[in-house]
């Protein structure tokens, strides 16, 4: 219960940095940041749901989540260097998909 304690937890802060993310791209006109958070909020915050209520697809849903996790991980890795909310969304993006890949390799 504590692994899926720490996913949740990871994806509630991924879904947080998201939405906080598209608001400063928003701004900044970065298309593809934006589409990729979106998706990464959306994908963390369904993940957090079925974890909570302890659904039998959460195996398969960790695996969506980390990939998606990934790439949102490395889009906004892009512009980390000059956009405070592309790192901390890189950062959290990154520690979800690897909570959600140890959860789903962990329950194969």
């Amino acid at each position: 219960m504590k692994n899926l304690k720490n996913c949740i937890d990871a994806c509630l802060a991924c879904l947080v940095t998201c939405e906080m993310c598209i608001s400063s791209c928003i701004k900044e006109g970065n298309q593809e940041c934006i589409i990729l958070c979106r998706d990464c909020a959306d994908i963390c915050a369904l993940c957090a749901r079925f974890d909570a209520r302890g659904s039998a697809y959460g195996q398969e849903l960790h695996a969506l989540c980390a990939k998606i996790c990934k790439a949102c991980s490395e889009e906004c890795a892009k512009h980390a260097s000059h956009h405070a909310s592309c790192k901390e969304c890189a950062d959290a993006c990154k520690k979800c998909a690897e909570i959600c890949s140890e959860l789903a390799v962990a329950n194969a």
